[in-house]
């Protein structure tokens, strides 16, 4: 069967676009040349922040409060007296009993002199001393008594919420207020057992929690546990970083990164220019000397922010594909265009809007 003119001119035309019309059609990429950079191991680990000191304090003993002395949120030195339970007749019993001491201590004295003129056996005085002494003993369990009703604040912090009120019953260790010391503070953080020989005491962290993204908080690991969790198989660590200006929390969730091992250097890439596949981790790279691209095998090792690692597959200097590889395949025509390229920041910050 014979196809006329018009047939065959028109199947023909798909196959007659030269190399420059093709590369009217080639998909718009960004890219960037691989270069070798230094890579600085990590360990990353989620931990909880905790006062150096912190306490929920509350009375030894039960009573009514007789004055509040604080406020909530205030910062008391070491030592303040933040509350006190009516006392009750406990002060009369303690001058009672301290006029009993006093006059057994006369007793004691005008006996030792006595004694030194022996007009006294030595008995009356071991009696006259266990007199004095047992006297002495229920001033000091008197005075104890009425110290159980004040409540001091037992190291400097800052109070939390107020819980009592004024007239209140209280019994025996109803909490009070909190009492929290927060500068420095601690950051407890679990790491897998594997990654201790990379860490040790004195080395730095970077902080960061989810109330201050834009921040990163410096801190130093002051302390290991020498015990690996048998069960998690994770041992927990903790550093310390200053918080002058209390804005870090007790309870706060916290992401930490330790600096650990050598720095090594990588090829490093964009995360974007990757393409991970269930078959393999690929890039695109554009062929010297024209505009088409070869999709090339790689390793990749350790991911930093928006960086990732290379470890092999590239070699220095070679332009890479960081976007628009969805559509491409091997031997692909591209066209060119950097005005936007993807973030590659090693760490990088959320931007609040």
């Amino acid at each position: 069967m014979k196809m006329n003119t018009l047939t065959r001119t028109a199947l023909l035309i798909p196959f007659a676009l030269t190399a420059a019309h093709a590369q009217d059609y080639a998909p718009t990429v960004s890219t960037t040349v691989a270069h070798y950079a230094p890579w600085q191991d990590t360990v990353a680990a989620v931990g909880t922040l905790r006062a150096e000191q912190g306490t929920a304090l509350a009375a030894e003993v039960s009573g009514i409060v007789d004055w509040i002395g604080f406020q909530s949120g205030q910062t008391v030195p070491a030592g303040t007296v933040l509350l006190r339970l009516r006392e009750n007749d406990e002060p009369g019993k303690l001058v009672e009993l301290q006029a009993a001491a006093t006059l057994a201590q006369i007793t004691h004295d005008r006996d030792l002199k006595q004694l030194r003129a022996q007009a006294v056996s030595q008995a009356t005085l071991d009696t006259d001393v266990s007199h004095l002494r047992a006297a002495q003993a229920q001033v000091t369990e008197q005075q104890a008594l009425i110290d159980e009703k004040i409540i001091r604040a037992p190291f400097t912090g800052q109070l939390g919420l107020r819980l009592v009120d004024l007239g209140q019953y209280l019994p025996a260790g109803t909490e009070i207020v909190t009492l929290q010391a927060v500068d420095p503070i601690y950051v407890d953080f679990y790491v897998p057992q594997q990654s201790l020989g990379a860490l040790e005491v004195g080395q730095t962290a970077q902080m960061s929690v989810d109330a201050y993204p834009n921040h990163l908080y410096p801190a130093k690991i002051t302390a290991l546990n020498p015990q690996v969790d048998p069960t998690s198989r994770m041992v927990q660590l903790r550093a310390t970083l200053a918080n002058p200006d209390h804005k870090l929390l007790p309870g706060m969730f916290a992401a930490v990164t330790v600096a650990a091992g050598a720095i090594h250097r990588y090829i490093t890439l964009p995360n974007a220019a990757v393409v991970y596949n269930s078959y393999g981790t690929n890039v695109f790279v554009v062929q010297p000397g024209t505009a088409t691209v070869h999709e090339v095998a790689i390793t990749t090792g350790e991911v930093r922010g928006d960086q990732v690692a290379v470890t092999s597959g590239l070699t220095d200097g070679e332009t890479v594909v960081t976007a628009g590889q969805i559509k491409l395949r091997e031997g692909s025509a591209i066209t060119i265009n950097n005005n936007v390229e993807p973030a590659s920041n090693a760490s990088p910050t959320p931007v609040e809007e």
